[in-house]
């Protein structure tokens, strides 16, 4: 395996913290020291970012507004400004590239950097990520945790230990004595419900799951999931850095202001969703093979449920319809909804379908395409479904961009 060869923590990890509001105390320093946390101060609101001072008290991202002021009544929130981390992210990725043309950007405020090839230019890994935080640090402002390890996934782990603003490097030959005694909530693809599926096999640690029998594992997590798990608990991960990235799946998700029991405005959101997603598809040149959809019910359950298309697809009516089947299938009635998503997965560059002699979607795909050229010259609001032309809806909800630092 790739990762096992690595004679020297040539990979890093390089994550933000507190990206957001590390961003805003720039321009209010009189804040810094203080639980501070980037949200819209409104009832439906969740906290982007929060600042160590606020974890301390238990705020999250994604938290609800009203859990973090009962857990930090002394909050301070900032209104999130999206413009400015992604002109701070642009920096930051800026400088990544001069030390190393192999940079993969994983999101808006982390990066993984194979600095293998700039050892001779600019010194050991260790010495390069001190001085890229340095170089952070003096030309935005903004603090960096950096790992570094002989593999992707050690790096990550190394770099959420390294926080706040700080720097862990695991050698490689160390891989599995760091690895081993982590809880196996560390792991990559381990939730809450597979946690507690290994937990009640008597797997706590990575060290237990690395030990744990192949077969044994099928059974509890299933062949992929169990494949993968068992190579990553053994220190294997033959992945390098990708510097030109395929979005792995594209969508959007809305919170409603008010939960909303309303089947028919459930039924206009997801047709919205469901546009917005089609377009985005389309502007990128890929097609979905899979759609998903995402609900959080009032009581804040929630659910995804997805489908697999026979062929992929762009068309904003197929998109559309897998998806209000998948919510009619979950016999919604009588429930209030709080959030609601469409997702389409496992994108595949367009016109792959190409061998196939006719599409169903071929009719849909005329529309689309005459949609989309009304509203390249006339703006998103040239056209707008017929059903979406209504006073009442959800409220967009911005904060859906999350700060996981």
């Amino acid at each position: 395996m790739e990762g096992l060869k690595r004679e020297i923590a040539s990979m890093l990890h390089v994550d933000m913290d507190s990206f957001f509001v590390s961003v805003e105390l720039l321009d209010r320093p009189e804040l810094r020291g203080l639980p501070v946390a980037a949200a819209h101060d409104t009832g439906r609101s969740v906290v982007s970012s929060a600042s160590y001072e606020a974890r301390r008290f238990g705020v999250r991202s994604a938290m609800p507004i009203a859990r973090a002021k009962q857990l930090c009544p002394q909050l301070i929130l900032i209104p999130p400004t999206y413009e400015k981390y992604r002109k701070a992210s642009h920096a930051v990725m800026r400088i990544f590239e001069e030390f190393t043309p192999l940079v993969e950007p994983l999101s808006i405020d982390e990066a993984f950097l194979d600095v293998a090839g700039s050892v001779r230019l600019f010194g050991s890994p260790f010495e390069i990520a001190r001085q890229l935080r340095e170089r952070i640090r003096e030309q935005t402002g903004l603090p960096a945790s950096v790992g570094l390890a002989g593999t992707k996934f050690i790096a990550k782990l190394a770099s959420q230990r390294a926080k706040p603003d700080g720097i862990l490097e695991i050698p490689p030959k160390r891989t599995l004595e760091f690895l081993h005694p982590l809880p196996i909530s560390a792991m990559w693809g381990v939730g809450q419900a597979t946690e507690r599926a290994l937990s009640s096999r008597a797997i706590h640690t990575v060290g237990d799951l690395a030990r744990e029998p192949l077969a044994s594992l099928r059974q509890v997590v299933g062949e992929v999931s169990a494949q993968k798990l068992h190579l990553l608990a053994n220190g294997f991960d033959s992945r390098g850095v990708e510097t030109t990235r395929i979005e792995k799946s594209i969508g959007h998700e809305e919170t409603f202001a008010f939960d909303e029991p309303n089947p028919e405005v459930l039924r206009r959101e997801l047709l919205r969703l469901s546009t917005r997603t089609a377009e985005r598809l389309r502007a990128a040149s890929v097609e979905a093979r899979t759609v998903a959809i995402k609900v959080r019910w009032a009581n804040f359950e929630t659910l995804n449920r997805s489908k697999t298309l026979q062929e992929a697809t762009n068309a904003t009516r197929r998109i559309y319809q897998t998806a209000n089947d998948l919510f009619e299938a979950l016999n919604a009635v009588g429930k209030s909804v709080r959030l609601i998503g469409v997702r389409a997965e496992q994108l595949v560059a367009a016109g792959s379908n190409s061998a196939a002699l006719w599409s169903e979607d071929e009719d849909w795909r005329a529309v689309d395409q005459a949609v989309d050229e009304v509203r390249s010259r006339f703006g998103k609001r040239g056209v707008t479904p017929a059903s979406l032309l209504t006073e009442r809806g959800p409220v967009v909800d911005p904060r859906s961009l999350q700060d996981p630092s």
